[in-house]
């Protein structure tokens, strides 16, 4: 089976209202687990609310209180007021890109529609909430002060560039490192089954067996380093709404 067949999207139920298809299909299934299981961290961990916590309340203490630091540490006490946005987009790329690393499961930031629509969604905010609490003056933000004029249209036109392109780098990076990641599982997993199944040349197969597990054991610190990047930089242009100024 080729690598790339393991992002193909599925139909699971085919529903066309109106003429339009909105089929349930294996992509959104796995986000609905992505939402339950981020859910169930969340919900079952702060349940018991132990003095001495357990596990589960440690995991979802630590993921709160890692998020919280975060968005203190990029956007100020003043950013706090985005840290359920934040954090909810944190948990659903982390569970989205730890779940993709089970075998047959789906991988749904491997989707640039999926990474590209969570990215216009900070973009969108970003400027919804520029425009709302500063006007006009959110326009400063491509406006570099103490530049010589010769300098400022070229420098504004560079400035305006910069965050157009925002949720084009942003969506690509996660998607990009997702897509990769699995395609180079699929082909050394693929290399080991080959040669295990190639006679006298089965004893070298333990040699890609080990570079398969220490490449899992790579994008599994990958599948959370990626997640943390994409909040650190929601956070960072959540910054920009709210202090617009160079």
């Amino acid at each position: 089976m080729d690598p790339i067949h393991q992002f193909n999207i599925e139909r699971i139920i085919s529903l066309h209202p109106w003429g339009v298809d909105a089929s349930f299909t294996n992509a959104a299934l796995f986000m609905l687990i992505v939402v339950l299981a981020a859910s169930a961290l969340m919900i079952l961990g702060t349940w018991p609310r132990a003095l001495v916590p357990g596990r589960l309340q440690s995991a979802a203490e630590m993921t709160y209180e890692f998020v919280a630091s975060t968005v203190r540490m990029s956007a100020g006490h003043e950013g706090m007021r985005f840290f359920p946005f934040v954090f909810t987009l944190f948990l659903f790329v982390l569970f989205s890109n730890l779940i993709g690393l089970i075998p047959y499961t789906f991988t749904v930031t491997s989707q640039i529609i999926v990474t590209f629509a969570l990215a216009a969604l900070v973009i969108g905010m970003v400027i919804v909430y520029g425009v709302a609490r500063h006007g006009l003056h959110f326009l400063g933000l491509f406006v570099p002060s103490g530049v010589s004029p010769f300098l400022l249209p070229f420098l504004v036109l560079i400035e305006i560039i910069s965050f157009a392109s925002r949720p084009i780098s942003l969506s690509v990076r996660l998607f990009a490192n997702m897509l990769a990641g699995h395609i180079t599982l699929k082909v050394m997993g693929g290399f080991v089954a080959t040669l295990l199944g190639a006679g006298a040349y089965a004893v070298i197969a333990p040699l890609p067996l080990a570079a398969t597990v220490a490449l899992t054991a790579f994008e599994l610190l990958v599948a959370v380093l990626q997640a943390y990047v994409f909040a650190i930089l929601t956070c960072v242009y959540l910054n920009d709404a709210i202090h617009p100024g160079h």
